[in-house]
């Protein structure tokens, strides 16, 4: 009889908890966040993963840590895992390296993790590259290449691997951020070490391109076309990101560049607001929402923005989300479509389709979000 494939799972169950309430990240914040009313994720995007393989549920033995770090939600699903590490009552850090460490120790094929770039890195720390391993995103701030590009994309990669297909692995960067000096609007991301996660290209996210462009220019005639497109009957929600920032600065109005923002006729309504507050303010008017992707990642919601609720974009409505973006940041996705990874699977699908990318003045592409 063939061996299974010994699949290990671990999940930060507070990872994503300050994306929805502002707080741009849940280290050392997740008490806050749930004051705030923040609802746990990680789960639910670990059981997308897992959705993929399923039918294959067969060929699979399944090991994780107790509680909610994965025991709960597998034995929701219908599985008997084993339990490789007790996690404490309130999970900390050293759970994610204890667990990963067990894991590495019973020999699993993969450790599959739910998380963010807190959670990497302390998996990083425990098992560096000595173990295959793929993320699942379930985090505010994703910059490390050891993802997938949505829960969905992680787990087919899964299915590929307990089918036998044939993956090589690479090492992939693991990068974290300081959480404190992001909630300053600064970002100052530091290289942890490398990781090694299966090869597939179309599944596994490009580790997010640092730095700011110089293509003032070409930022000026982007803010131009949008201030020549403003209409006072409407207001518009503005997301994060440089792009943004530029388009705020360029109509003199205070903007949080890792944060969303609240304008309408030349004034700002709300700044930095939570999801709650947005969709206050967002049902029953007339709103844009403005958003741009992430550089090298192309993720347009779900990273960084999860502000942008299922229930505000739907609120919203597709047809008036307008997406800014230089040239050179479609370029670099090389091909790759602009991904949706709300959390929600089917407004993910609906969102899917070519979209009017605003480039410069009198000047726009279609690209597509996959």
């Amino acid at each position: 009889m063939n061996r299974k494939f010994r699949l290990g799972v671990i999940i930060n169950p507070l990872a994503g908890l300050g994306g929805s309430v502002a707080l741009k990240g849940s280290d050392g914040m997740a008490e806050q966040a749930l004051a705030l009313g923040a609802e746990p994720k990680a789960h639910l995007r670990m059981a997308t993963a897992l959705e993929q393989i399923e039918a294959l549920s067969d060929r699979v033995e399944l090991l994780t840590a107790s509680g909610p770090m994965g025991q709960t939600l597998l034995e929701s699903l219908g599985y008997r895992p084993q339990v490789v590490h007790r996690c404490s009552d309130t999970t900390r850090d050293t759970d994610t390296k204890l667990a990963a460490q067990a894991l590495m120790d019973k020999g699993v094929d993969l450790i599959l993790f739910a998380g963010g770039d807190g959670t990497a890195r302390d998996i990083c720390a425990q098992v560096h590259d000595r173990q295959p391993v793929l993320g699942v995103p379930a985090g505010v701030k994703i910059h490390s290449g050891v993802y997938g590009i949505t829960p969905k994309a992680s787990g087919e990669v899964v299915a590929k691997m307990i089918r036998g297909e044939l993956l090589s692995t690479e090492l992939a960067e693991v990068r974290d951020i300081d959480e404190e000096a992001f909630r300053q609007g600064q970002v100052r991301a530091r290289h942890y070490g490398e990781m090694r996660i299966p090869q597939a290209l179309h599944y596994v996210q490009a580790v997010k391109m640092g730095g700011v462009e110089v293509e003032a220019l070409v930022l000026d005639d982007i803010s131009a076309e949008f201030q020549e497109r403003l209409d006072d009957h409407w207001q518009y929600i503005m997301g994060s990101g440089s792009t943004v920032a530029a388009v705020m600065e360029h109509l003199g109005l205070a903007n949080t560049l890792l944060g969303v923002d609240l304008i309408a006729e030349d004034q700002v309504l709300g700044q930095d607001m939570t999801a709650d507050q947005l969709i206050s303010q967002v049902e029953g008017r007339p709103t844009k929402l403005v958003v741009t992707l992430i550089g090298g990642q192309g993720h347009l919601f779900g990273r960084g923005n999860q502000q942008l609720s299922p229930q505000v974009i739907r609120a919203v409505g597709q047809k008036n989300i307008l997406v800014l973006a230089t040239k050179a940041k479609l370029e670099a996705l090389e091909g790759r479509p602009m991904i949706a990874d709300t959390g929600d699977p089917e407004l993910d699908a609906q969102l899917a389709g070519w979209y009017p990318v605003i480039t410069g003045y009198h000047d726009e592409v279609l690209y597509p979000l996959a």
